[in-house]
């Protein structure tokens, strides 16, 4: 796999079938399959209840279709992620990774504070706002292009867009 490509919400439940309604919270969630991480939704019944193994959850409520998108998930939530996947060494997990990152400097979570180079790797050191701590990430020199269309993906995960 050599793009990070994650399905845009469906509208309904990956687990019995059903329609996911305007107005209604669900469950969005990654799966890690053997063709990399995959978006799923489900019901909050079914979720109680048959809860899958996923690599990250969030709940949120899809938006009715003439609603302009908005981002679901909280910068809390885009951290947890962002951490979740500092051990990974799949190429697109890194690369996904690091515009985690990138993202979360905008928002002021995290703070570029220096770079070492180890081996042929440039390694970010990025202090996290909220706790006073830092976190590495590796820049894996993508260029502006891949960086957009992962840009884009991040938004298609975390907005409600039918």
């Amino acid at each position: 796999m050599n793009e990070w490509e994650i399905d845009k919400p469906l509208g309904q439940c990956a687990g019995t079938g059903k329609q996911i309604e305007p107005g209604q919270e669900y469950i969005g969630a990654l799966l890690e399959t053997p063709e990399g991480l995959q978006r799923r939704d489900f019901l909050i019944e079914y979720w109680q209840q048959n809860k899958p193994d996923v690599y990250c959850y969030w709940k949120t409520k899809l938006s009715h279709p003439e609603q302009k998108k908005r981002i679901f998930i909280d910068d809390q939530m885009l951290m947890a992620f962002f951490e979740r996947l500092e051990k990974e060494t799949e190429q697109e997990k890194m690369n996904f990774r690091f515009v985690l990152a990138l993202v979360l400097m905008r928002k002021k979570r995290l703070k570029y504070d220096s770079t070492k180079i180890v081996g042929d790797k440039e390694i970010w050191r990025l202090r996290v706002t909220s706790r006073n701590e830092f976190v590495e990430v590796i820049n894996p020199r993508i260029d502006e292009e891949q960086i957009e269309r992962l840009s884009s993906q991040i938004g298609d995960i975390l907005q409600t867009d039918l």
